[in-house]
């Protein structure tokens, strides 16, 4: 498999449109390596990794997965259960055991307790020589509770919303949390106190200490316009900039995309729940429905060796069916000019999610009447007030709904909570 990485220019006279074009959307998981200071990646299943041969015993090797949904049922993967359990078969069957796995988020669809014991017995069934599985949460792991299940499942060891870092044969590994306390319009957000202990953690490090990031929102503006990127993901980088090799891995696109600027490389994981559209290539981001014989070539999980005293990964992207991420990527094409935007659901006094937009944007209603949010997506969604004028709703699954009486005139601007650059206003008139 080809690498396929994408360079940053300010002024590379590429338009958003051809950048977006030369990056590579494919459904895979990812083996990372590191092999004599250059990064590689390769198809999980190939003879890359064929008896061990290509990896020394002392190179550092683990693998990331991502997007895991448990608890998701919709057409695009009625059963993710068995999608996850075929990735840690796929890491199984690997001639070479990794030191460890890191989980980029969104283990769960809905944040319930029997969806995270689900994900952990089957993510502790993985081989690995440490018998370790490293953690952060997506958005959909903090649902209604700020995180308090994930901190239970998770939680031990790590400081404030689950942030924490470790050593590992000579790399340094960061993990940040970028979906708590999002803002409206806003995207993924890290905050000051997580700023202020990133940059105290690295303080001591020597600047030739290889560095690996790793959280579930994109760190670096991949499409805003869906909320794929983090606020002050700029700013947690700078305390990077003097490291001769930074890694950053990320999870919540549900596809591969590599980009390089100076000295660091950003790499996002395929799902092993459902695939994603490639970013405006359709009316929202959102669970991409494919044929059922092509659902495995858009899901997988990522591998990455590391070399004693080189400072790059090699990294390997691999779907479990097999086919090459080119190919898949090829498929994915073919599906995406086939998806057509929901037509709209008008009702009166109904504001309707659809698309990951409200419907209509801005309601206008008289004093004492009642409006009702109702979800027509695949995904969930809640419905919370910008400035905290009336109680959220709860966490509304596809089909569900929201109604809230306004007693008094006003405008009332909200949000969806787990997708924040969902805005919408109701404006009541007295």
């Amino acid at each position: 498999m080809s690498d396929f990485i994408t360079h940053d220019h300010s002024d590379d006279g590429i338009d958003r449109r051809g950048f977006l074009k030369c990056m590579a959307w494919a459904g895979t998981g990812m083996l990372w390596t590191i092999k004599g200071g250059v990064p590689m990646s390769a198809a999980l299943g190939r003879n890359l990794l064929g008896g061990g041969g290509d990896i020394a015993a002392n190179d550092l090797f683990f693998v990331q997965i991502s997007d895991s949904h448990i608890g998701f049922n919709k057409a695009a993967n009625q059963d993710v259960t068995a999608t996850l359990r075929e990735s840690i078969d796929r890491i199984n069957a690997l001639p070479k055991q990794p030191a460890f796995l890191l989980h980029t988020g969104d283990i769960t669809q809905l944040s319930a307790p029997n969806e995270f014991d689900t994900a952990q017995q089957l993510i502790t069934s993985a081989r690995t020589t440490s018998g370790r599985t490293f953690f952060v949460p997506g958005e959909h792991d903090v649902i209604g509770d700020a995180g308090a299940k994930y901190l239970q499942h998770y939680g031990k060891g790590t400081q404030g919303g689950g942030w924490y870092s470790f050593d590992h044969q000579g790399v340094h590994f960061i993990a940040l949390v970028n979906v708590l306390d999002l803002k409206p319009g806003g995207l993924g957000n890290l905050g000051r106190e997580q700023l202020e202990w990133l940059e105290r953690d690295v303080k001591r490090l020597s600047s030739s200490t290889p560095i690996v990031v790793f959280a579930h929102v994109p760190l670096w503006a991949v499409y805003p316009e869906w909320g794929w990127g983090t606020d002050d993901g700029a700013l947690a980088l700078t305390y990077l900039r003097r490291f001769g090799s930074v890694t950053v891995l990320n999870g919540h696109i549900h596809q591969v995309v590599q980009k390089i600027e100076g000295n660091v490389r950003f790499h996002t994981a395929m799902s092993t729940a459902f695939p994603q559209p490639a970013p405006g290539t359709a009316p929202s981001p959102g669970p991409l429905t494919v044929p059922a014989e092509q659902l495995r070539n858009f899901l997988g999980v990522t591998s990455v060796t590391i070399v004693p005293k080189q400072h790059s990964l090699a990294l390997v992207d691999s779907t479990l069916s097999g086919v090459a991420g080119v190919q898949a990527a090829h498929a994915m094409d073919d599906m995406k000019r086939g998806t057509e935007k929901r037509a709209a659901r008008v009702v009166p006094g109904e504001i309707g999610i659809d698309n990951f937009s409200f419907t209509p944007r801005e309601l206008s209603i008289a004093v004492g009447e009642t409006v009702t949010w109702r979800n027509h997506d695949d995904v969930p969604h809640q419905i919370v007030s910008a400035d905290k004028k009336f109680t959220p709703s709860s966490v509304l699954d596809t089909g569900q709904s929201y109604q809230r009486t306004f007693d008094r005139a006003g405008t009332f601007p909200y949000f969806c909570s787990l997708h924040p650059t969902m805005t919408g206003t109701v404006v009541v008139r007295g």
